[in-house]
């Protein structure tokens, strides 16, 4: 029967989707679009039998256009090139993303890609901090508190408090693979520069790991201050986001 591929209900990868996400143990920046109903699933069997799976996302269009995930269990990853390209066939694919702790499916998209960007570093915890900005109360939010407009970022749970006035505000959220949660802040801009996020982060990272949650987080590249909040407060980068056009046959 050979290598075959068939487009499936996400219900069919599961299973190979569970030894994907425990081989990675991190975050996975696009997992959400899952239960969103934002992929169309793959399942990569050879003479029949199920050995991986592929999962395929929009990028610019409402089509489906980029293969964003992609497994297969370690004894046919011999076969990944070939599977792999005919899940660009069959999905008629024309983007390619991965993050580089995604070891297998980098691989791929260095492979068949080109003209590789990158707009987003990936966070993992490192080290505990102690940090402390004198005059500064960190608290969860209560109702009553006056909260500045935020421009980026949801309000979130916890908040700094100085000289009587909520000065910043973040949390995290969990709609990402179990057990990673995404860390946020916002910083009121007349208190930018005072280590107040790295100090918020440094909270909500105890908060999240109270809670049964390990912390993660992601920025842009070109956003300076946010990395170096995130580095203040004991993550560091463990990935990047890469994005690749399918190459050009010449």
């Amino acid at each position: 029967m050979g290598n075959s591929i068939e487009k499936v209900n996400i219900s069919n990868i599961q299973r190979l989707r569970a030894l994907y996400l425990q081989e990675q143990n991190c975050q996975i920046r696009y997992d959400a679009a899952h239960g969103r109903g934002g992929t169309d699933s793959y399942l990569l069997l050879n003479d029949g039998t199920p050995v991986g799976y592929a999962s395929v996302k929009g990028q610019e269009a409402a089509d489906r256009d980029t293969v964003f995930e992609f497994y297969l269990v370690p004894h046919f990853r011999r076969l990944a090139s070939r599977f792999y390209s005919e899940v660009i066939a069959k999905a008629r694919a024309t983007y390619l993303e991965s993050q580089t702790n995604d070891a297998l499916t980098t691989a791929m998209l260095y492979e068949f890609g080109e003209n590789i960007s990158t707009d987003t570093m990936l966070f993992c915890d490192f080290v505990s901090t102690n940090l402390s900005v004198p005059g500064t109360i960190v608290r969860p939010r209560k109702e009553g508190d006056v909260i500045f407009e935020h421009r980026l970022e949801p309000v979130g749970n916890y908040v700094v408090e100085k000289e009587g006035e909520v000065v910043a505000t973040g949390g995290f959220l969990t709609h990402y693979n179990p057990p990673f949660a995404d860390l946020y802040m916002e910083v009121r801009e007349d208190s930018r520069r005072q280590g107040l996020g790295s100090l918020l982060l440094q909270h909500v990272k105890r908060a999240c790991y109270e809670q049964g949650h390990v912390p993660a987080a992601r920025c842009q590249m070109q956003n300076k201050a946010s990395h170096a909040s995130l580095l203040r407060a004991g993550l560091r980068v463990c990935a990047h986001m890469l994005l690749a056009r399918l190459k050009t046959l010449a």
